[in-house]
């Protein structure tokens, strides 16, 4: 469910305290809100793999790392038909053609075959040396795989080279699934009286996990406080969110 952006702009002014501490304009608030949403997606990262190297919780809904996979779920894109046409003869896709895109969750490869569609299984480079010449271990049509790496842009190669062209829904074809970016939150307004009136029709609510509404209103208030040179502002908000992680983890 995603979370207003209306209320957690009201609550940052609520906490800001526009008359003593500075005005917080929507301009401003829209900036902070999406380095705050970036920030607690791309922890989930980093939490899950902290939490996966400790024991879990048999209680299901009181599992940190089934929470955290639950919440990157939403993001999760399944392609359920081609999605994607070749660089090239050689394999090579462009990842950047997603313009969402943030993580690579699978692969999968159609050689227009019998034996459908193959889970490519990623390699590193050194990997792809090592077993290519390996009867027992090199890649086919049925063992497809891809090297990701960065070359002037993100990208994969995939072994065997599938056909290049664009892909039909009885031929060659290449699936990719993956992770994709939150929206960036707007605030939308419109200007009444020489004053920003919120927009319903024009706004973009955070796309995190209700949860989370908590820590975005913390973190955007540590920005505002720095914004407007108030110390005291960037300590309170600081002090809230540390409260709230600290609580997490007990």
């Amino acid at each position: 469910m995603a979370i207003s952006v209306d209320t957690v702009y009201q609550k940052v002014l609520a906490f800001a305290n526009k008359e003593q501490r500075g005005y917080i304009t929507p301009q401003e608030f829209n900036l902070f809100a999406d380095q705050a949403q970036k920030e607690i997606f791309e922890q989930y990262f980093y939490d899950i793999n902290q939490w996966s190297r400790q024991h879990g919780n048999d209680t299901g809904h009181s599992d940190m790392l089934d929470n955290l996979e639950a919440k990157i779920s939403a993001f999760e894109l399944w392609a359920a038909g081609p999605n994607t046409v070749l660089l090239n003869e050689f394999g090579d896709l462009d990842l950047t053609q997603f313009l969402d895109f943030y993580k690579l969750v699978e692969v999968k490869v159609n050689y227009d075959d019998t034996t459908g569609y193959h889970v490519a299984e990623e390699m590193t480079t050194k990997e792809h040396r090592k077993y290519q010449d390996s009867p027992l271990t090199s890649y086919n049509n049925k063992r497809p795989v891809y090297l990701h790496y960065f070359n002037g842009f993100d990208r994969i190669k995939i072994y065997p080279f599938p056909p290049q062209g664009t892909a039909t829904p009885s031929g060659d074809d290449v699936r990719v699934s993956y992770i994709k970016k939150p929206s960036s939150p707007n605030w939308g307004y419109v200007i009444v009286n020489d004053k920003a009136l919120y927009n319903d029709n024009i706004s973009i609510n955070f796309e995190l996990h209700s949860s989370e509404e908590s820590e975005l209103v913390y973190r955007i208030l540590a920005f505002a406080g720095i914004a407007i040179k108030q110390p005291d502002l960037v300590s309170s908000a600081v002090s809230l969110e540390s409260a709230k992680v600290q609580q997490e983890k007990l």
